[in-house]
Parts: C-alpha cells; structure tokens; sequence
C-alpha cells in the first residue's frame, strides 16, 4: 500500500461546516429588527386606536349637544309663549283696572279683586322670565 506523502487539508471542511451555521452578528441584528418593528407597530397601533376612540367621542359628544340643543329650543319656545301669554293677560287686567277705576264708587270692592289678580300674574311672569334665564 502506498500512502500518499502530501498532507491532508482540513481547512475547507470547516469552512463549508461554518458556512452553514449562520454568525450570531447576524441573528442578533435580526432579532434587533424584529424588536424593532415590533415596538413600532405597537406604536402606531395605539396611536391608531387613540384616534378612532377620540373620534367616538366625538361623534358622541356631537349627538347629545344636538339632542341638548333641540331640548333646549323646545324649552324656551314653550316658556316664550307662556310669558307671552301672561303679558297678554298683564295688560288685560291692566285695560280692565283702568276702566273699573274709572266707573268704580265707595260702594263696590272690584279694584281691590283686580289689583290681586294683577299681582298674581306678575309674581307667575316674574317666575316665568327667572327659569327662561336659568335656561339661557
């Protein structure tokens, strides 16, 4: 048997052995990035949800002062009227003062009926134009 006197590399069996074997710099710089990417999309994303939240409130909000306002007109639609009512009742009683004052005599109690009458409307105006200003 002859045996061959030259000797044996070695070196490019570990070299395709370590070509195989990806280097750690590189694992590391990949789980850096997928670190990375993770923390950014975790960003956006809460970001994102704050926007659709602020945006439900807000669509919320709209709604119920639209909902506040119409009420609100109502009330002071309806609190209009009856104050126009009693000012029409006000000045009624006013008209019918004058003229019991002037055919009143000594005999006859009407204007005291009256002037009564006259405070109460304006004791309910009074009260009418306090709860319009409470709704202002």
């Amino acid at each position: 048997m002859s045996y061959s006197t030259e000797p044996i590399t070695t070196s490019e069996p570990l070299r395709s052995h370590r070509k195989r074997r990806p280097s750690v710099k590189i694992v590391l710089l990949i789980w850096v990035m997928l670190i990375g990417a993770g923390v950014t999309a975790a960003y956006f994303y809460s970001d994102y949800m704050k926007q659709s939240m602020l945006e439900q409130l807000d669509s919320r909000l709209q709604a119920k002062t639209e909902i506040m306002q119409a009420d609100y007109s109502l009330q002071l639609a309806a609190l209009t009227e009856q104050v126009e009512q009693l000012q029409s009742k006000v000045e009624a009683f006013n008209e019918l003062l004058n003229f019991t004052k002037d055919n009143a005599s000594d005999k006859t109690d009407n204007s005291n009926k009256l002037y009564s009458q006259l405070d109460d409307v304006k004791n309910q105006l009074a009260k009418l134009q306090k709860q319009m200003e409470l709704l202002k």
